[in-house]
């Protein structure tokens, strides 16, 4: 495509147009999820990271291909230095091709940051949240800090963010509590999604162990609650339903028992700046050797038409082998939420 050309919107081989990225700020983490990382993460070397002027230059070009949902994530987005001045200019591009800027989060630094956040232009944030009980929750993360999350949460309401929680459920560690978890986040006024336990990373545990389908978590809720399906649609793979007894709203995301490829209209890209097409395949293309290249634009142009050709139609994620090596090396945090 020559420079002067009129940007084309990005669409795949299976003429899914791609309209959300999630773009990664950091991998680095100040909790250690058991299902995530190892408690001895080897994270990546800082001059490795682009810079975030890099970072919002990246973004921009997607807005001009026609992303119009930008999601930072990390691992934890809120420990990079600085990473409010990312939100402050990518705010200012929200009406001019940007829609919404949004971000997922752990907590623990959210209540530093959701006023300057929500003065950027952000008006929702996800936070990941799998317990609500401290021995449990400092189990799960390997670190105490569940009165911080909680904070954060506060925090963002009084600043006047909307907040989501996401939990994934793990068979035999929290799937006692998560009609409990539901209750709580609709009685603070906050929308909640489940997700199962996705096989990326060595984690030092084994997956199937973890593995909890939420078809089953479903058929015990709808035993308690009635369960009415929802159009509500965030852009994301969630699929949505209304609680009647807890006047909330529940989102599922199953990669597993109920693959939702088929309307994917997202990339990811990391803090190195690696494309992946998709979470769950190997394909990527090198974003960051474009953006220093001689001649960027083109560069960048030209890399996001590889990212099209390249996606995959689905994942091929698999839960039911005992021992089974993960599904791809990398962690999640690597790649971003």
């Amino acid at each position: 495509m020559a420079v002067n050309d009129e940007p084309r919107p990005l669409v795949d081989g299976f003429r899914r147009a791609i309209t959300y990225l999630r773009l990664s700020v950091t991998d680095r983490c100040d909790l250690r999820c058991t299902y995530c990382m190892p408690e001895r993460m080897t994270f990546l070397p800082r001059r490795e990271v682009l810079s975030l002027e890099e970072l919002y230059e990246l973004a921009c070009g997607f807005i001009e291909r026609g992303v119009t949902k930008i999601r930072i994530t990390g691992g934890e987005p809120l420990v990079r230095r600085d990473i409010v001045h990312l939100f402050e200019m990518l705010g200012r591009r929200l009406g001019h091709g940007l829609e919404e800027l949004t971000l997922t989060t752990n907590g623990t630094q959210l209540a530093q940051h959701a006023e300057a956040l929500a003065k950027a232009g952000v008006r929702r944030v996800n936070v990941s949240l799998d317990t609500l009980e401290r021995a449990r929750f400092e189990a799960l993360t390997r670190r105490d800090a569940l009165p911080q999350v909680l904070e954060g949460i506060a925090a963002a309401r009084e600043a006047g963010l909307k907040v989501k929680l996401n939990a994934v459920a793990l068979k035999g560690v929290n799937e006692d509590e998560l009609p409990d978890l539901i209750e709580w986040a609709h009685g603070q006024g906050h929308d909640v999604t489940l997700i199962e336990v996705m096989p990326l990373g060595d984690v030092e545990e084994e997956r199937l162990d973890q593995y909890l389908p939420l078809s089953d978590v479903r058929a015990r809720l709808e035993q308690r609650w009635t369960l009415a399906e929802s159009d509500h649609a965030t852009g994301g793979p969630a699929r949505y339903v209304d609680v009647a007894e807890t006047g909330g709203r529940l989102g599922l995301i199953t990669p597993h028992t109920g693959n939702f490829c088929a309307g994917c209209n997202r990339l990811r890209v990391t803090a190195t700046g690696q494309l992946y097409p998709c979470l769950g395949g190997a394909e990527r293309v090198d974003l960051r050797a474009a953006l220093r290249s001689e001649r960027p634009e083109e560069e960048l142009a030209a890399a996001l038409e590889r990212a099209m050709a390249i996606k995959p139609e689905k994942h091929h994620f698999r839960m039911d082998e005992r021992g089974a090596k993960p599904h791809l090396p990398r962690h999640m945090s690597l790649t971003g939420g």
